[in-house]
């Protein structure tokens, strides 16, 4: 299904969840350059809420489809959380490269609770968990980009 695996993102190799977030990553830029700045939190924020209300039927059924509990190729997932960890940043490639990083970090390494998200049924599993290790990231980056960042300027 083209929407589980992010129009096909999902089936690049190797590692698919980084493909999946660099997507996404790639799509907060582009869209940060073209949207005004004072709507932008809530277009980005409106994607990445359609990516879960949309992601979680579309990974059900790719997880039915294929006999898996989550498959590697859906990244709608990665998509919707990446997009959490970055809805509040700044436009700028240290954010972009900061958010990227604390999202697949917090994703690979999947601390309390996050872990146990994964055991929700099906594409709930799948997207939640990604949601979580998302918002854990937003507050990391938040937290960097107002003690580290705003120092510097």
């Amino acid at each position: 299904m083209a929407v589980s695996t992010f129009f096909g993102v999902g089936r690049l190799r190797p590692g698919p969840g980084t493909w999946g977030s660099l997507a996404a990553a790639l799509l907060w830029w582009l869209l940060g350059a073209h949207v005004p700045e004072a709507s932008r939190i809530a277009v980005i924020g409106l994607l990445m809420v359609l990516s879960v209300a949309i992601g979680i039927p579309a990974a059900t059924l790719e997880a039915r489809a294929c006999g898996k509990k989550d498959p590697q190729h859906v990244v709608i997932d990665e998509v919707a959380g990446q997009l959490l960890t970055l809805v509040a940043a700044p436009i700028e490639w240290k954010a972009l490269l900061a958010g990227f990083i604390l999202f697949r970090v917090f994703d690979i390494l999947k601390p309390p609770p996050i872990r146990r998200l994964e055991k929700l049924p099906e594409g709930t599993g799948i997207v939640v968990d990604d949601l979580a290790a998302g918002l854990y990231g937003l507050i990391a980056l938040q937290i960097w980009l107002h003690f580290y960042v705003g120092t510097a300027r």
